[in-house]
């Protein structure tokens, strides 16, 4: 299959025309209350996330949907939460990044932060890829893929996003 750079970056151009608008909106949205994953072990992902990542767990309670299963909760900044639900009992196999799926979950951190966690991602054996600098992608106990970006919130490598 070949692939048609230029036709791809007109098409790109063409978009960014007609849809990113000089004098845009306001959202209707208030923020981003969570994005939930799936945890094979509660206590496991708490120890990843809370002593590793240093996000502090919020709440775990049990969760409606299914018995017996938690939703359980950390505090990413801003008001915005990063959730996950353990199943026990139903074997769900290991996480899989899939086209079409999650890819990955990108958390901003200010740069000194982003150099101690990279230490203790090093110093945990956490295997890990650095991109432009600014950039740790690396994935959770349950394989999700996660990305620790030294940028501010509504930036990308400099450039302002929102």
């Amino acid at each position: 299959m070949t692939i048609d750079n230029a036709a791809l970056e007109a098409r790109r151009e063409e978009i960014r025309e007609r849809y990113v608008l000089p004098h845009r909106p306001s959202s209707s949205a208030r923020g981003l209350h969570h994005i939930a994953l799936v945890s094979s072990d509660v206590e496991r992902t708490v120890k990843f996330y809370q002593e590793l990542l240093e996000f502090p767990l919020t709440e775990i309670f049990e969760n409606r949907d299914y018995e017996g299963s938690s939703h359980f909760f950390f505090d990413l900044g801003n008001g915005n939460l990063l959730a996950f639900f353990d199943f026990p009992g139903l074997d769900l196999g290991p996480y899989l990044e899939v086209f079409g799926g999650l890819h990955h979950v990108a958390i901003s951190v200010d740069p000194a932060t982003w150099e101690r966690l990279r230490g203790k991602l090093e110093a945990a054996g956490v295997p890990h890829q650095i991109e432009s600098g600014a950039s740790i992608y690396f994935k959770d106990p349950d394989g999700a893929r996660l990305e620790l970006l030294a940028d501010h919130l509504g930036e990308m490598y400099g450039a302002r996003v929102l």
